[in-house]
C-alpha cells in the first residue's frame, strides 16, 4: 500500500467499512471521534466494521462511569491529567476496583495502588514468584496459520477476524461483552502466522514474562490429507507426521535450542501420545531420539492403531482401555526405569480433555470417566488432565450458566464436566489437573466460572494437585495470565458457602510452579540463565530447516518495541473501530 493510498488525514480508509451497510452506519460513529473513554480495560465493544457492535451494557456503562469518578478524583491528588493517570499503573488499579465494585470482589487490589506505582509494584507479582508453565505451543513454519484462530479469540475485534467464532450466538460473557479481549496487550497487533513461529515464542515466553521453565507441548494428528484424496484419519503414526503442528523431533530439537543458548534447563518438551499396540514401536522411537521429557495425547484425536492391519485408520481412546491403552501405559512405565534419572518427568502421562461442544458423554471425546480405573490400575504414572476437563469450547457462557442453574453435584454448582472430574479423581493421588486455556478464557470475561473452578479443584484435590499452564503462545505472552492468577482471590461468601478454601498466596506459588517442579524433578533453587536478547541470530540454519522456517531470520517487531518502550511513550488508549451511538 502506497503511502498517498494511506491517508489519514484524507480519510481515504473512511470508506472501507466492510460488512456494516447505510443503515447500519447510520446507527454507529467512529470510536475514536465519539471520544471513548480511554479505559486500560475496554469498558463498550468496538468494531472493525464487519459486523455490528452490541450496545454498550447497563453494567459496562456502570464500569466506565466509576473508572471515571476514581481517576479524575486520583489525578487531581497526584497533579496530573486524567489521560496520564490512565496510561499508568494507578490507570489499572482503578480498572481492577471498580471490576470488583461491579461483579464481584475476584482482584486483590488496594487504593493506594492508584498513586503509588511503588505499591502496585509491591501488590502485583512477586520477583522471586517460581514458574512452570506447563502447556506451551508453537507451530512449523508451513503450519504458521494454525494458531490464528486462538490470538483471534483472545484479541478481540482487533484482530481483523468478523466475529467471535467460539460465540457463534453472540451471548454476553460477564461484563457484558460477546467479545471480551482476554490479553489487553494484543490490542491493535497484527495477527500473523509469525507471532506462532520459535522466533517470537521465545520472546514472548521467556523475555516477556516471569516463566522460569517451560513445557513445550504438541498435539496428535487426527487427520490427514493426502495428495489426491480427501481427508481422513491416518493409518499410522508415520502418516500422521504431516498433520501435526508440531512434530515430535520438532519440539525435541527446539527445546534443546533454548537450553543449549541460554545454558541452563529453560525448556522440556512433550513426547506424542500415539496410543495401541500398533504405535510401540514409535513410542520406542521417541523415546530413542527425541527423549521426551513426559507425554501428551488427545482421546478425541484418532491416534490409536488398534489392529495390525497396515491400512485400517486409527481411531479414539480412552484411558481405561486395557487393550489400547494398556500397552503404551506399561511400555513408558517399564522405560521409566532407564530414564528417571535424566527425566523425572518421563512418567507424566498429559492428556487433553474436554473444550468440546460434542454432547455424547463419552470418554472419547474427553469426558473424565475413564481417569479412575486408569490411576487406580497405573500408580507408577502420573495423569495430568490438560484444561482440567472443562467441557464448554473456550468461550464460558454455558459454563456460567451451569453455575447460575442451581444444580449442584456434592454441594458446589455442577460445571460439565470439571466438576465431575474433581470429584471422581479426588481419592487417587497420582491425578492432576490442568489450567490451560481455562484459565485464561474464565479469569477475565468470566471471573464467576474462574472462582469456582479454583475452588472446586481446590477443594476436591487439594493445591498440591493443580498445576499452571497457559496455552500460549495462542493468547499472546503468558505474563498476564500469571499476574492475574497472583491477583485473583475466590470471593468470601462463595467459599462460606461452598466451603472452598481460600487461594492463599502459598497456594498459588504451588499451582503456578512448585507443582509442576516437583512432577518433572526440577530444582527451584538452581539457577536459570536468561535466554539471550540475540537468541534469533543464535539459531542455526539446520533449526531452521528443521522447524520448516523458510527464509525466515527473526521478527524485526522486537527491536521496534524495544526502540518503543526507550522513548517512554505512554499508552493513549484511543478505541478504533465502530460504536454504537447512544
Amino acid at each position: 500500500m502506497s503511502r498517498e493510498q494511506w491517508n489519514e488525514k484524507g480519510r481515504f480508509w473512511e470508506d472501507d467499512h466492510a460488512w456494516l451497510d447505510a443503515e447500519q452506519q447510520a446507527r454507529c460513529e467512529r470510536a475514536h471521534e465519539a471520544g471513548v473513554f480511554p479505559s486500560p480495560i475496554p469498558t463498550r465493544m468496538v468494531s472493525n466494521g464487519e459486523y455490528m457492535p452490541a450496545p454498550q451494557s447497563k453494567r459496562q456503562k456502570q464500569v466506565e462511569h466509576r473508572i471515571r469518578e476514581l481517576s479524575e478524583a486520583a489525578s487531581r491528588k497526584l497533579g496530573i491529567d486524567r489521560r496520564r493517570f490512565l496510561a499508568g499503573t494507578g490507570g489499572m488499579a482503578a480498572a481492577f476496583i471498580v471490576m470488583n465494585e461491579v461483579f464481584g470482589r475476584f482482584f486483590d487490589v488496594k487504593p493506594i495502588e492508584m498513586f503509588e506505582s511503588a505499591a502496585y509494584a509491591q501488590a502485583g507479582t512477586p520477583g522471586d514468584l517460581f514458574v512452570f508453565d506447563d502447556q506451551l505451543h508453537l507451530v512449523r513454519g508451513t503450519r504458521g496459520a494454525a494458531g490464528m484462530g486462538l490470538r483471534a479469540l483472545a484479541q478481540g475485534p482487533s484482530s481483523g477476524a468478523p466475529r467471535n467464532a467460539m460465540n457463534p450466538n453472540g451471548l454476553p460473557d460477564e461484563n457484558g461483552d460477546v467479545w471480551g479481549v482476554w490479553n489487553p496487550a494484543l490490542v491493535g497487533l497484527p495477527n500473523r502466522p509469525e507471532n506462532f513461529l520459535i522466533t517470537q515464542f521465545i520472546r514472548d515466553v521467556y523475555l516477556d514474562s516471569q516463566v522460569h521453565v517451560g513445557l513445550l507441548s504438541n498435539v496428535t494428528a487426527s487427520v490427514v490429507t493426502p495428495e489426491g484424496q480427501a481427508p481422513r484419519p491416518p493409518v499410522n503414526a508415520e502418516e500422521a507426521l504431516a498433520g501435526e503442528m508440531l512434530t515430535a523431533g520438532q519440539t525435541a530439537a527446539a527445546r534443546d535450542f533454548v537450553n543449549e543458548v541460554s545454558g541452563s534447563t529453560r525448556m522440556l518438551a512433550h513426547g506424542l501420545l500415539y496410543v495401541g499396540r500398533g504405535n510401540l514401536d514409535y513410542i520406542r522411537r521417541q523415546i530413542e531420539e527425541n527423549e521426551p521429557d513426559s507425554w501428551k495425547g488427545y482421546n478425541v484425536s484418532n491416534a490409536a492403531k488398534v489392529d495390525d492391519d497396515p491400512m485400517s485408520p486409527m481411531r479414539q481412546w480412552r484411558h481405561d482401555d486395557e487393550e489400547v491403552a494398556y500397552p503404551t501405559f506399561e511400555l513408558i512405565r517399564d522405560a521409566y526405569a532407564s530414564q528417571r534419572a535424566r527425566k523425572p518427568g518421563f512418567n507424566n502421562i498429559c492428556v487433553h480433555k474436554g473444550l468440546t461442544n460434542a454432547e455424547p458423554v463419552r470418554p472419547e471425546i474427553g469426558h473424565p470417566a475413564d481417569l479412575p480405573k486408569a490411576a487406580g490400575d497405573w500408580p507408577e504414572l502420573n495423569f495430568i488432565t490438560y484444561h482440567a476437563c472443562i467441557q464448554p469450547a473456550f468461550f464460558m457462557y454455558d459454563a456460567l450458566e451451569d453455575v447460575r442453574s442451581g444444580q449442584l453435584r456434592e454441594g458446589v454448582p455442577d460445571i460439565r464436566w470439571t466438576t465431575e472430574y474433581a470429584q471422581l479423581v479426588a481419592p487417587y493421588p497420582n491425578t492432576y489437573a490442568e489450567l490451560g486455556t481455562t484459565w485464561a478464557s474464565s479469569v477475565v470475561t468470566f471471573p464467576t466460572v474462574a472462582a469456582h473452578l479454583m475452588g472446586q479443584l481446590m477443594k476436591f484435590m487439594g493445591p498440591d494437585r493443580i498445576v499452571f499452564g497457559s496455552d500460549s503462545v495462542w493468547y499472546g505472552a503468558p505474563q498476564w495470565q500469571i499476574d492475574a492468577m497472583w491477583r485473583f482471590q475466590i470471593p468470601e461468601d462463595l467459599r462460606e458457602r461452598y466451603g472452598y478454601p481460600e487461594l492463599t498466596e502459598d497456594a498459588k506459588r504451588r499451582i503456578l510452579g512448585l507443582n509442576s517442579a516437583r512432577l518433572y524433578g526440577i530444582d527451584t533453587g538452581a539457577d536459570y540463565n536468561p535466554v539471550p536478547e540475540d537468541y534469533a541470530e543464535r539459531m542455526p540454519d539446520s533449526l531452521k530447516r528443521t522447524l520448516e522456517l523458510p527464509g525466515f531470520v527473526a521478527d524485526n517487531m522486537a527491536r521496534f518495541k524495544e526502540n518503543y518502550a526507550a522513548l517512554g511513550v505512554e499508552p493513549g488508549h484511543r478505541r478504533y473501530g465502530w460504536i454504537r451511538k447512544a
